[in-house]
């Protein structure tokens, strides 16, 4: 059952009032893909635009806290926690993680998505003038935990 249509197919924002406040939490990840060049003066601090994966982490922050702006129906939350992740693997590869916490009424998956994304298009952003090719990818929510629907870890059947 999708809960964001009515009973005449309409969208509209879930009504959360009725529902217990628990803790939840939610776990997501993006690739960047790149060239070895590009990853390495990432990593020797020599590029032209300063400390790429702190703005990232920064902006996939921030991101998190606006995911409510940015996606139609999602309700505002007080987060009471948000990492963002970045992390060199192999020689052309950043591995981005972002968690997002808090207790409340609805889940925090889109917020934990939204900063990962956001980190990789940033990363995309600030590295564009060294590498044009670039690529994002494989973006999705690696754990969920909290709610009436439990405990969701990628690779798990739902």
């Amino acid at each position: 059952m999708l809960t964001h249509l009515d009973s005449r197919g309409h969208a509209h924002m879930v009504d959360v009032t009725d529902k217990a406040s628990t803790a939840r939490e939610a776990e997501a990840e993006a690739w960047v893909r790149m060239r070895p060049e590009t990853l390495e003066l990432i990593q020797k601090g020599g590029h032209p635009k300063g400390d790429v994966f702190a703005v990232a982490r920064i902006a996939g922050i921030m991101a998190a806290k606006k995911t409510h702006e940015l996606i139609p129906l999602c309700h505002p939350l007080l987060l009471t926690g948000i990492k963002v992740e970045l992390s060199a693997e192999g020689e052309d590869r950043v591995r981005i993680v972002a968690r997002c916490k808090l207790a409340g009424q609805t889940g925090v998956e889109m917020e934990a998505l939204t900063a990962a994304s956001v980190a990789a298009l940033t990363l995309y952003d600030m590295c564009k003038a060294v590498d044009r090719g670039l690529l994002i990818e494989q973006v999705r929510l690696l754990e969920k935990k909290g709610g009436k629907s439990g405990h969701y870890q990628a690779g798990q059947a739902m």
